[in-house]
């Protein structure tokens, strides 16, 4: 298991590493700055990833889920974990570590999951009761729709989607994720 956990974060960062590098497609050329400010204690916690732009460290991951805590030194514990295959397939999990980027008030985030490689995170949109949150990147490359609740009804699942495209989000390119039934 741990020997997993650490090829998932290393792959991660190679990928991220490489795209935003080398490129890769696009959903979105032009994204928009965060719509709201973010307020940490509150999107602390865990998030239900309910569609996303399909990367290769995340291919065949259904049941995905993200959790966000504090550490004793100021940044923030991430953990995402991925069911392999189905909601009910094998777990695989990747650690890693956030900072909340200056001046952004806090909804740009530099995460990180290997070593000094950091990526992008930006809270682009999220509901008011902090319910809900569409999280992207300044390349486009990157989109996932989150949720506090791990199924949506598909009217609610469908009017996030309208708002990743009303933010210029290629949302033919979503996959949807499959989550355990609560």
């Amino acid at each position: 298991m741990r020997r997993s956990a650490l090829t998932l974060a290393v792959t991660t960062a190679i990928a991220l590493t490489a795209a935003a590098c080398f490129g890769g497609p696009s959903g979105n050329k032009a994204v928009p700055e965060p719509a709201k400010p973010v307020a940490l204690d509150r999107y602390l916690g865990r998030w239900y990833e309910i569609a996303r732009y399909d990367q290769s460290f995340e291919i065949g991951c259904e049941g995905v889920t993200a959790d966000y805590s504090k550490r004793p030194d100021g940044l923030i514990a991430v953990k995402n974990t991925c069911r392999e295959g189905s909601p009910d397939g094998a777990v695989r999990v990747s650690e890693g570590k956030a900072k909340i980027v200056e001046g952004s008030n806090g909804a740009k985030l530099k995460v990180s999951f290997f070593g000094p490689f950091f990526g992008d995170y930006w809270v682009l949109d999220r509901a008011e009761d902090y319910s809900w949150a569409i999280v992207g990147e300044g390349s486009g490359k990157y989109l996932w729709i989150l949720s506090r609740q791990a199924v949506l009804p598909e009217a609610d699942r469908d009017a996030l989607i309208g708002r990743a495209k009303a933010m210029g989000y290629d949302v033919s390119r979503l996959k949807i994720v499959r989550q355990p039934p609560s």
